[in-house]
């Protein structure tokens, strides 16, 4: 074997091979060196880079080869040389498209829009240009005769065609799909039975990433003869619907205005389109309800239903809205009313604990002086009290009420927490003063005591049970109690006082709430309406007794 200098072949093997370890060389090390700028956070550039970096080492190595062989092998055949010539004039050509390619990338990334082709459909016009292109080539530079090749191409296809029979039709049905713009990646669809977000998509198959996390890989061909729902198309606001069946002995009204309510309540549900609640249909069991509202994150559909569900519930029970049931439960429920026993004795557990809760809280207790702390009233009113209240849960994330409406009732903190929030204008400048609500402390009662619109939103902060005092409550007792009237309401208009100021800034306060506020009199007068308003409620429900004729023996 020679390694003279005279153009043999084994010499100019050893000169293109020498040639291709040096490519090698180069290429890797610049792919460890791009990845500093993935370090930097420098994708643009790093994508741009990545694009160029195979044709450009390739247009230097072929450039040094073609420069340098004439110094090495002496006479270097012809045929070699334009073998070098057409390998240098292809990657010029094919790196002029490939920045071209990664300039308009980087536009579109910078501008955080998504690229306008498709991916399989972005490779495939690069891989036909750059066939062309490699064609030409051959057929100008190097001087091969292209007839025969396309003579014979038809046998080579049928030939081909058969044994990729799979893989063609799974590329085909890929164009059609990526033409068509059935989805994108980023979409989340339902393909069949299949459920996900798109995670990839090239020539031959489709890769979703479903609710379990898990990889579904489908070929191009099963995907293009299914079922397709797109679930991000048009826009991402995707309507879903909760159905709850209820019992016939509940008015629709306060059924669609709980439902409308509780999706209202949910950070994730779209304001705009509002959320939609109607009546489906009945039967036999009772009437079917549809609480139709929008999301915006598909992914998160089941999470964002069963919080919409949660809420319901709550609301539902306190406002004794009940399920509809199957007529074994129904005739379980109907049984346990022939047992007075154990409902008077759940009763009065009931009674003693919120008894408790009323005797630890500062409701109905002096503020200040030498009786500071003692309750206003006997221990026994309060245990009175207790029995006509009512115990009621509450979930994360429900409001209580809101700054402006009007308040006929105060709430105590039995377990839990609240946070309250105040808007406040002052100078034309607006701003929120936050506060919390613990334990054992009351919120409302200056609505209920005054009059005034609620001067706070009150959110639920944890799962929390609060005690509902309502002015019906309230308004027993001063019927009870003529004095109370008076106690209370200097003991609140001298709280108003102190606070004027800050009073004066809250949102949806007039003038004449604050000086009424300000003023026994007012409250006193406002005490009168309640009572007045107890007894027109007494004489209501006198009327509605049914009187039932005596027996006659």
């Amino acid at each position: 074997m020679s390694f003279s200098l005279d153009p043999n072949l084994w010499s100019i093997l050893l000169f293109f091979l020498f040639g291709l370890l040096i490519f090698l060389t180069i290429y890797f090390s610049l792919k460890i060196f791009l990845k500093l700028f993935l370090l930097l956070k420098l994708t643009s550039v790093f994508n741009l880079f990545k694009k160029i970096t195979f044709p450009g080492v390739a247009i230097i190595v072929f450039y040094w080869m073609k420069t340098l062989s004439s110094k090495f092998i002496t006479p270097l055949p012809e045929k070699w040389l334009l073998t070098l010539e057409a390998g240098l004039v292809f990657f010029i050509v094919v790196f002029f498209f490939r920045l071209l390619d990664g300039i308009i990338s980087v536009i579109y990334q910078q501008k955080k829009k998504p690229f306008p082709l498709p991916r399989v459909l972005h490779g495939f016009i690069l891989a036909v240009i750059y066939l062309v292109v490699f064609f030409v080539v051959l057929r100008s530079i190097l001087r091969v005769n292209l007839t025969p090749f396309l003579a014979t191409s038809a046998l080579l296809t049928a030939i081909l065609g058969l044994a990729f029979q799979g893989v063609l039709s799974n590329v085909i049905a890929g164009l059609s799909l990526h033409f068509s713009r059935s989805f994108n990646r980023g979409d989340w669809v339902k393909i069949g039975s299949y459920e996900g977000i798109v995670q990839e998509m090239n020539w031959r198959e489709t890769i979703l990433l479903d609710r379990q996390s898990n990889l579904v890989i489908l070929p191009n061909n099963v995907v293009a003869s299914e079922k397709i729902i797109n679930f991000s198309r048009p826009d991402k606001a995707s309507a879903l619907i909760l159905e709850i069946k209820i019992n016939y002995g509940i008015k629709p009204s306060l059924v669609l205005k709980k439902l409308l309510e509780a999706a209202d309540e949910v950070s994730e549900v779209l304001k705009n389109p509002a959320p939609q609640a109607f009546v489906a249909s009945y039967d036999h069991l009772g009437l079917t309800y549809w609480l139709k509202f929008w999301i915006e994150d598909f992914s998160r559909k089941n999470l964002i239903l069963g919080e919409v569900g949660r809420q319901v519930w709550y609301k539902f029970q306190r406002h004794g809205i009940r399920l509809s049931l199957p007529l074994n439960e129904t005739l379980k429920e109907v049984l346990t009313t022939f047992e007075p026993q154990k409902a008077l004795s759940e009763a009065k557990a009931e009674q003693e604990v919120n008894f408790a809760y009323l005797l630890n809280s500062n409701f109905l207790r002096y503020e200040e002086g030498e009786k500071a702390g003692e309750l206003i009233l006997p221990i026994e009113e309060i245990m009175a009290l207790a029995s006509r209240v009512k115990r009621e849960h509450y979930s994360k994330g429900e409001i209580v009420f809101r700054q402006g409406e009007k308040g006929e009732s105060c709430y105590l903190v039995a377990k839990g927490k609240l946070r309250g929030e105040i808007l406040c204008e002052e100078k034309g400048r607006q701003y929120l003063s936050e506060f919390e609500v613990n334990e054992g402390e009351i919120v409302g009662e200056m609505s209920l005591f005054t009059g005034l619109p609620r001067t706070a939103t009150i959110f639920v902060v944890e799962e929390t049970e609060l005690i509902r005092i309502t002015s019906s409550d309230f308004a027993q007792l001063l019927e009870k109690h003529p004095h109370l009237s008076e106690v209370i309401a200097e003991i609140v208009s001298e709280r108003a006082r102190k606070n004027q100021d800050f009073l004066q800034k809250v949102q949806y306060l007039s003038s004449q709430d604050i000086e009424a506020s300000c003023n026994p009199r007012s409250i006193i007068e406002r005490f009168r309406h309640l009572l007045v308003l107890l007894r027109e409620g007494e004489e209501e429900r006198q009327k509605k007794k049914i009187v039932r004729p005596e027996k006659v023996s």
